[in-house]
């Protein structure tokens, strides 16, 4: 859910142009040659689709987006003063209308409205700034540099990781307008700093807290209404504010415990009636156990047994956030029986489309913040209020969404000044210990907030105390009875295999030869510096599981090997001690929550 709620919202998304120029070789639009090379271009989208679609960039042999200026461009009809909105521009991004700049933009991840006086024709600038020459500037040493993000001064910008880590994913970069550029007239009626809270109370009743600022409503009457009731909401201060008890209501579950029951939530104005979206009534709890040391999740009071996979982009080269990108991959979530999809920290925050469908497809969500890996200069005060900012519009945008189930601070921050030997007070800081938890409390006190991923024990990677990333059967070639021996209490990230695709997969997209062809190579995840990959670490288990030579099956029998291969990483769940790192246990076995990385 937006920031503010309109009911005149156009979408500018028609007769988008793109151009590429030298980096710094143009400072405003009026500068751009007469003769200037233009492409189609798609918004929300990326430059990367729009080149693609152009026949002059290709996911296969992806060249760098970052050294290079990409200037976008439209015209529309209208007149008076509206709100011109941009939901993502990624990353350093200055906006001209009519030829003035109205805006420079540093964070991916923040929306901006500016406020602006339209002609009756306008033509709308968007510059995409080079990202090369702020890499290359010198900063403040960190106090550890991370192997896997390249480069290690990516630290200092908010864009995401994606396209930066070689050998997890192409070096597709995030660079355009990825999210939607709206208008807004300022005369319209419009609900802004909205603030939704759900909860389900002890008693089995539901309590629905909304607060909004109401601008150019005519006259002074606002109304909550949810699941058939109402009721009236004051005004104090020019923030309308209501409270809706609701009795006998269907609490929301996960799909694996009960129905993800939703319900639509509206505020009439005068009369006319506006949505706030659906939200779902649950209460959240951790437990930890007697000893404190466990890690467990409990929904409306149950202890749920959490299994699911990493979420890693729906499409790397648009970033689309539609929801007919997320559907097909969240609904085969769901038939596979996964309860819980994690958003890691070197992703990026998805649109309000998946959210949605999690709400209704009942995945729960394990949500971090875009932090990964790096030490964050925090201290800088800019980057301290970029950073502020993102976090309270995604908590605000996502609030009503009763699938999030867990905040985190990020991914590995803490594991990766542990693993370099720096000293427990390195392990964590400001950014984690008050800013996002602070943000967090203030805006979703109903979901629990851990500052990492892993965290929680002597070593914020120990496998028995709260929350691990688990790598003993995977990437460390243990024995499956591992598992058990470990006593894993909550992974949020585990196994490590490079999945082999579907022969139709493979025949469409990778029509080379199996493993050694370098095409196929490039698709095998792997740690940077390793003497290894993800590749042989299926092997190893692929000759424990099944008894076979890998090297000497492929050679002798290739397409037997790719069979073998895709069933391993549906056997290894077959833990000693009626484990099963995909979730589903014996009944006698006890309880271990893990969280599935899907490499």
């Amino acid at each position: 859910m937006p920031d503010f709620i309109s009911t005149s919202v156009v979408n500018l998304n028609q007769q988008w142009q793109l151009t590429t120029t030298a980096a710094g070789a143009i400072d405003t639009p009026q500068s751009l040659s007469a003769t200037q090379y233009w492409i189609r271009a798609i918004v929300p989208g990326t430059v990367a689709q729009a080149m693609q679609s152009a026949g002059i960039w290709n996911i296969n042999s992806p060249t760098s987006l970052h050294d290079a200026d990409h200037w976008y461009r439209t015209s529309f009809v209208g007149t008076g003063k509206h709100v011109l909105r941009f939901n993502g521009l990624a990353t350093l991004a200055e906006v001209w209308l009519n030829g003035e700049m109205i805006l420079r933009s540093t964070n991916m991840f923040v929306a901006q409205n500016i406020d602006v006086e339209l002609k009756r024709d306008n033509e709308l600038c968007i510059c995409f700034r080079s990202l090369d020459g702020l890499l290359k500037q010198p900063i403040k040493r960190a106090r550890w540099r991370p192997a896997m993000i390249v480069p290690n001064t990516l630290r200092t910008v908010r864009t995401t990781l994606l396209g930066n880590m070689p050998g997890w994913c192409p070096e597709v970069h995030a660079v355009g307008p990825w999210r939607s550029v709206q208008v807004v007239p300022a005369d319209k009626l419009t609900l802004s700093d909205i603030d939704i809270r759900s909860s389900l109370e002890a008693t089995g009743e539901g309590a629905l807290h909304v607060s909004v600022k109401a601008c150019n409503h005519k006259g002074s009457s606002l109304v909550l209404e949810c699941n058939g009731q109402s009721v009236s909401m004051r005004c104090e201060d020019e923030v309308w504010k209501g409270v809706l008890r609701l009795e006998r209501i269907n609490a929301w579950w996960p799909h694996t415990h009960g129905k993800p029951q939703l319900y639509d939530v509206a505020i009439d104005v005068d009369g006319t009636k506006i949505s706030l979206g659906k939200t779902g009534f649950r209460c959240i709890e951790i437990d930890r156990g007697e000893d404190g040391r466990s890690y467990a999740v409990k929904i409306n009071g149950v202890r749920i047994f959490c299994r699911g996979a990493c979420w890693t982009n729906a499409d790397i080269v648009s970033l689309s956030g539609s929801r007919e990108t997320y559907e097909p991959w969240l609904e085969l979530m769901r038939d596979a029986n996964m309860n819980m999809v994690r958003v890691g920290g070197t992703m990026l925050y998805e649109a309000n489309a998946f959210y949605e469908l999690c709400d209704e497809l009942g995945i729960m969500v394990w949500q971090d913040f875009m932090f990964a890996n790096f030490d964050y200069p925090i201290a800088d005060e800019n980057f301290a209020d970029s950073v502020r900012k993102e976090a309270t519009q995604f908590l605000r945008r996502t609030q009503i969404s009763p699938s999030i189930t867990m905040l985190c601070g990020g991914s590995e921050v803490s594991q990766q000044a542990a693993m370099l030997g720096l000293p427990a007070e390195t392990w964590t800081g400001p950014l984690f210990d008050s800013l996002l938890p602070e943000a967090c409390k203030a805006l979703r006190p109903d979901v629990p907030y851990v500052k990492n991923s892993p965290f929680g024990g002597e070593l914020p990677f120990i496998a028995n105390q709260g929350v691990t990333h688990y790598y003993g059967v995977g990437a460390y070639m243990r024995p499956l009875e591992d598992t058990r021996r470990a006593e894993v209490k909550f992974a949020s990230e585990c196994l490590a295999f490079s999945n082999v695709p579907e022969s139709i997969t493979l025949n469409h997209l990778l029509p080379v030869p199996a493993v050694h062809h370098p095409l196929w190579k490039q698709r095998v995840p792997r740690d940077m510096n390793a003497s290894w990959d993800f590749e042989d670490v299926r092997d190893f288990y692929l000759s424990y599981l099944f008894k076979v030579d890998p090297m000497a099956l492929r050679r002798t029998n290739s397409a037997r090997y790719l069979e073998l291969s895709r069933a391993v990483t549906g056997e290894i769940h077959h833990v000693d001690g009626g484990y099963n790192i995909i979730g589903m246990k014996h009944p006698d076995a006890p309880d271990i929550d893990t969280t599935i990385r899907k490499d």
